[in-house]
């Protein structure tokens, strides 16, 4: 990263987040100047001590020094705690920030946006980036202000006692910073790298709990083993190369500092011989040159971290920054509902540029309060037309129309609110069986609840459950079978109580008894209700009022269940092959 990269992004930092804490960041300074005075003190103190005690034997002194040193660094503890404390509660509250930012900036991403990076790579965002960045304020700020001035007061120190001697001692600070910068400019390439192993472990490690049962069935949980070893090396080989970039500077810094005290001891040998400098002088710059250490050192591996934060923060700011496709215009009018007729007029979309287009030329009228069903074989489109009606994409070119309004040009949320979807990929919270349905509607009551389960051929399974309507389903419905989390999942499209609805292979995981059930309780709640049906199951698609037949992303053939295996070859061997299984 260059450094007008480096500084373009630490000048965001600063406007964004550390600003608005600039009230509270000056009495950090203020507490940072009263370490580096006391630290400076410290020093000093030095140079009456050996002169009235050991040299003149002062007994007075001997009592009013060791007191003042006590008081001196009480007062030092106490102002770096308090400083301390100052900038770890703003990195706190500036990582806290961030982070909902970027949990606000994904859940208003559009689908497709949010399809382009994996989750482990988001998951690496939040808690590797944004730690760096947390690093730089909490402990990165206090340091450049704490041990600048702690610098500046020894220095200062050390000019009082003798110029020639400080004259020597700074020499060695230029060299210091040259090789604090070739570190920082290595730290930021190696913390762009190390960040990308974290990803790439984030989403390996996401895949590994998703896929476990699949692992396990085609026993590959060696190959994985090996794939999770294979990414771990690569992620802890970049945490070393940062590691050792930070602990490079130990060795240089100490030889840097042997040689300043080796030819601060010689040089002094003379100026004492040639009386320019007292013993007491010379034991107080003494301490004061080896309290600079410490403060060179830190200044010198802060370039590193700020390097880091600016590395995670262009990683960061990447992602806030992402002009989202789909997203809610709150200037454009509410939808009003009517008919809820849809329309697709001349619709072409493709996932992904390049590709080729899932659906080409579509054209459909889906008439309101009745049921539709899209039929065709894997990858015909099907998904795609449900998908695109509440926008969850856009379609390169065409316009969909709900009761003749061009749903791009109305509301964002009041098209969704009006939409119920019920997929075959079933979506449940590590919540109670009630909150789960009740997501639908917050303020719903129990009585609702109940009865929208009841609609869903739920209610019977879930009264036998340990706590009822209180049962935890755990991740993503884990403690409830297939056909249990289905039903749920329409429960919570029943309470919806939307005008369209639009059912992905909805009774997918049923067993008869309960597909019969859902069925009859579905086409109750369909009536005078849009309904579109996606179903490979003959029972569903013959009740439909009207079907539509799909293949390679083109409609092929209209009508009703009887008119098409008159009429349709293709709708006929599809019929057939489910017959004959």
């Amino acid at each position: 990263m260059k450094i007008d990269q480096v500084i373009f992004y630490i000048k965001r930092i600063y406007r964004n987040y550390i600003k608005q804490y600039f009230n509270k960041i000056i009495i950090s300074l203020i507490l940072s100047l009263t370490v580096a005075g006391t630290t400076s003190a410290t020093a000093w103190l030095l140079d009456p001590a050996v002169k009235k005690i050991f040299i003149d034997q002062d007994k007075t002194y001997a009592l009013i020094i060791p007191f003042l040193i006590v008081i001196v660094f009480s007062l030092k503890g106490g102002s770096l705690y308090l400083a301390r404390s100052i900038t770890l509660v703003i990195g706190h509250r500036i990582q806290q920030q961030i982070r909902t930012q970027m949990a606000g900036n994904v859940l208003l991403s559009d689908t497709q946006t949010l399809e382009s990076k994996h989750t482990g790579k988001y998951v690496s965002h939040f808690l590797y980036d944004v730690g760096l960045i947390y690093n730089l304020v909490s402990s990165g700020l206090l340091n450049l202000m704490k041990d600048s001035f702690t610098l500046i007061g020894l220095v200062i120190l050390m000019f009082y006692q003798n110029w020639k001697l400080a004259l020597f001692a700074i020499i060695m600070m230029p060299l210091a910073a040259f090789f604090a910068k070739s570190l920082g400019k290595r730290m930021g390439k190696a913390t762009t790298q190390s960040s990308l192993a974290s990803g790439n472990f984030s989403t390996l490690l996401s895949e590994i709990l998703r896929g476990a049962k699949i692992i396990k069935i085609y026993q590959r949980e060696e190959s994985e083993k090996d794939k999770a070893a294979e990414s771990l090396k690569i992620l802890t080989d970049r945490e070393i190369k940062i590691g050792k970039i930070i602990i490079r500077a130990t060795p240089v810094m100490e030889v840097l500092t042997g040689l300043m005290i080796a030819g601060f001891i010689y040089f002094s040998g003379f100026l004492i011989a040639k009386g320019e400098i007292g013993v007491n002088n010379f034991f107080s710059f003494l301490a004061a040159m080896m309290l600079s250490y410490q403060p060179v050192r830190s200044l010198a591996t802060l370039n590193m971290a700020v390097y880091q934060a600016a590395a995670a923060a262009e990683r960061i700011f990447g992602l806030l920054d992402r002009e989202n496709k789909i997203k809610n215009n709150p200037s454009l009018p509410n939808i009003a509902i009517s008919n809820s007729n849809i329309n697709f007029k001349n619709i072409s979309f493709q996932y992904d540029a390049g590709n080729e287009n899932a659906i080409k030329n579509i054209d459909l009228n889906i008439k309101g309060n009745k049921i539709t069903a899209l039929v065709g074989h894997s990858g015909a489109g099907k998904s795609t037309i449900l998908n695109l009606i509440p926008r969850f994409y856009s379609p390169q070119s065409g316009k969909i129309l709900i009761d003749d309004q061009d749903i791009s040009q109305v509301s964002l949320i009041s098209l969704r609110k009006n939409i119920s979807l019920v997929s075959q990929d079933v979506i449940l919270f590590d919540d109670s069986i009630k909150n789960n349905v009740s997501y639908a509607k917050l303020d719903a009551t129990d009585d609702e609840v109940i009865n929208a389960c009841k609609l869903a051929a739920a209610d019977e399974f879930i009264r036998e459950l340990p706590e009822k309507y209180n049962t935890i389903v755990g991740e993503n419905g884990v403690r409830l079978s297939g056909g249990q989390k289905q039903r749920i999942s329409i429960a919570r499209a029943i309470l919806k109580n939307s005008p369209i609805i639009l059912l992905d292979e909805a009774t997918s995981s049923l067993d008869a008894e309960s597909e019969s059930k859902v069925q009859d309780a579905i086409f109750n709640l369909t009536k005078n209700k849009t309904t579109l049906v996606i179903a490979h199951r003959f029972s569903t698609i013959s009740k439909a009022d009207n079907i539509i037949l799909m293949s390679r992303g083109k409609v092929i053939g209209t009508g009703a269940h009887n008119e098409l295996l008159k009429n349709s070859a293709e709708y006929k061997n599809l019929y057939q092959k489910q017959i004959l299984n």
